[in-house]
């Protein structure tokens, strides 16, 4: 039974592939030219944020700016796992982060205590 599967699967892999190539249309077109950006606007320093890394004792400090405004800082400490320090509304307050992403929190309940 077991020789039979080996000789199977193969042929049947062997008879898909030539559909699979068969069902590739024919008039296929170009894409067109990407248009340029609008004037004013330049891609490279308007879109990428700038990062300035320093070290603040023993922690590494990268701070994150996107047209000179500061927006983010990792921290990443000698001893222990790295946080973010983050400038949600840009008005200065710094709310601190284990993560970027999504502020999801698991709940957490206490089942049993003794």
């Amino acid at each position: 039974m077991r020789a039979l599967t080996r000789l199977c699967l193969p042929l049947l892999l062997a008879s898909a592939f030539p559909m699979a190539l068969a069902q590739t249309p024919n008039n296929l077109q170009p894409l067109p030219e990407v248009p340029p950006p609008p004037p004013g606007v330049n891609l490279d320093a308007d879109m990428e944020p700038q990062v300035v890394i320093t070290k603040k004792g023993e922690d590494r400090v990268e701070e994150y700016r996107i047209n000179g405004q500061l927006y983010m800082m990792k921290v990443t400490p000698a001893n222990g796992p790295a946080y973010y320090l983050v400038d949600e509304e840009g008005k200065g307050t710094w709310a601190r982060r284990e993560q970027i992403g999504p502020n999801i929190q698991p709940p957490m309940w206490l089942i049993k205590s003794w």
